[in-house]
């Protein structure tokens, strides 16, 4: 728990003061963006590896569900083609769960932050080169009071998750192929993406409006947007050429 506190909790702390501080404007939300917009910068590489195999992932579903169905009663030669399509194509199935492992100790920190540091400032935490305000104003914008629930915010963030998640859900197969596998896979593929889809968004909403103060929703909103953006620039459409790259 030391170490947490001293790795994570002690620099965001510090940076969320220091920005509140130099900003032209000391507004605890734009700070929030700031230190937002930053971690999302330093995570790019991570993220985009993530984003990047989930693209991927779409445009090989189509020969991983021939395989599946091809190999459903030799499990061993399943898993090998499996394995050699993931190679073949530098796809790695657990790379989206990476990015989230990294976030969620960064996450954890900023809502101990966000629950702690209003008010009266942690001066006996603060860097030499930090100045203390005489405290950090929860009220941003001028109409939220990110220190309590938000309800607006967490409407907002589960609409965001709404969207991430359906922009880099796994899409459905192509229709002769669902023909010819049938459709029992396809449709348990079907209706996990849709649970997902609509899952994620609810449990955004339930803990948003519930539990978490609004500077943690206002984090939650504006990673999730930038996700959506960096998947809109970078990785728009899957590799067609992807499919082809697989041992026959």
């Amino acid at each position: 728990m030391e170490l947490f506190h001293t790795i994570f909790y002690i620099p965001l702390y510090n940076f969320l003061v220091w920005l509140y501080v130099v900003l032209p404007v000391a507004d605890i939300g734009l700070a929030i963006i700031i230190i937002t917009v930053v971690i999302k910068g330093i995570l790019f590489p991570l993220t985009f590896r993530s984003l990047k195999s989930q693209r991927d992932m779409q445009a090989i579903q189509p020969k991983i569900k021939e395989i599946r169905e091809k190999y459903k009663d030799e499990k061993e030669k399943m898993a090998s083609e499996l394995m050699a399509i993931y190679k073949n194509n530098n796809v790695n199935p657990m790379a989206s769960c990476l990015p989230l492992l990294i976030q969620l100790p960064i996450f954890i920190a900023l809502y101990n932050v966000l629950r702690d540091g209003f008010g009266a400032i942690q001066t006996d935490i603060l860097y030499g080169f930090v100045h203390a305000p005489e405290m950090l104003n929860p009220i941003s914008f001028g109409i939220i009071d990110l220190s309590a629930i938000s309800i607006p915010l967490a409407v907002l963030a589960a609409i965001a998750q709404y969207f991430q998640v359906k922009k880099t859900m796994t899409q459905r197969p192509m229709k002769s192929l669902r023909e010819k596998e049938g459709a029992k896979d396809e449709d348990m593929m079907a209706n996990m993406n849709r649970m997902m889809l609509y899952f994620m968004p609810v449990i955004t909403l339930m803990i948003g409006s519930t539990s978490l103060p609004g500077g943690v929703m206002l984090y939650w909103l504006v990673t999730t947007g930038l996700t959506i953006l960096l998947y809109s620039i970078f990785l728009k459409q899957p590799k067609p050429e992807l499919e082809a790259k697989v041992i026959e």
